[in-house]
């Protein structure tokens, strides 16, 4: 059988593959011994392992459960993130490997429609608009939209977490892309508040100087019940699981929650909003 001889210092995505390749015979397993780990076919896991096809994020955690890794330092999952960093902002990555395992998801988001919510011509619309302002490339703005794409199949496992959103009501006005990606994205929001493991709320512009939170914040909690809160700026992103500081956090969430609109108030305004595109 012809083997291909690996460079792993010609990539991260060699280095990746090579990675892998050195994993599998190190327990004795043939790649058809990886695909039945995994689900996946020994072909993919070739592709992989060869460099010819890129590592996904469902792949490496799948990955790592094969190995008896996920969650730990030398998690697939970890690597991964770091393969796709040169298009994320500085401290997402991180944040992304605790989200897939989360239980609970708490989001507030001022301006955009947080990303878990986004329809794919909305996601693609804002990847654009970096792509012309010249802030990514056109590659990097395919890489966020299937990024994004992996991360809401969090929203589609078998036990989906419990989601608590938040968002200020100038996520629902800022047309991105025009009524052609308005309207289903607003429907897509009604949608979503409608489902038995969510809350949607909107935070009206009214609220003034007794909303919260002045910034995007996330909070996870855990299937041992810690806690991560993620907050960004323009620049970057920092993960933090100090307890007060989370507890602060969630504090103030909560505050945000009692100041915002009902559920099915805020579900009236999208529908509102939604009525004025053609």
């Amino acid at each position: 059988m012809n083997r291909k001889e690996l460079n792993p210092e010609s990539s991260p995505q060699a280095a990746y593959g090579a990675r892998l390749r050195r994993s599998r015979e190190a327990r004795g397993w043939k790649q058809e011994d990886l695909a039945a780990r995994t689900e996946y076919s020994s072909t993919h896991i070739s592709a992989v392992e060869t460099g010819r096809k890129v590592p996904t994020l469902r792949f490496s955690r799948s990955t790592d459960l094969a190995f008896g890794i996920a969650g730990t330092k030398d998690a697939f999952e970890r690597e991964w993130a770091e393969l796709r960093n040169g298009s994320l902002l500085e401290g997402f990555p991180e944040y992304v490997g605790y989200e897939g395992r989360a239980v609970e998801i708490r989001l507030f988001e001022i301006g955009l429609v947080p990303g878990l919510l986004q329809t794919p011509q909305y996601a693609r619309a804002l990847a654009q608009g970096e792509v012309q302002r010249g802030a990514i490339t056109t590659e990097q703005a395919d890489e966020r939209v299937a990024f994004l794409a992996e991360r809401q199949t969090v929203l589609a496992r078998r036990r989906p977490p419990m989601m608590l959103v938040v968002m200020d009501e100038s996520c629902i006005r800022h047309q991105v892309g025009g009524a052609e990606v308005m309207a289903p994205q607003l429907q897509r929001l009604a949608e979503f508040a409608a489902l038995p493991n969510t809350v949607l709320q909107v935070s009206p512009f009214d609220v003034g100087a007794r909303r919260a939170f002045n910034l995007p914040v996330n909070l996870l909690t855990m299937a041992d019940r810690s806690m991560v809160c993620y907050a960004e700026s323009q620049a970057q992103g920092h993960v933090d699981r100090e307890t007060t500081y989370v507890l602060s956090m969630l504090t103030a969430y909560h505050h945000l929650q009692a100041e915002a609109l009902s559920q099915a108030a805020s579900v009236a305004m999208i529908q509102d909003v939604k009525g004025t595109f053609p």
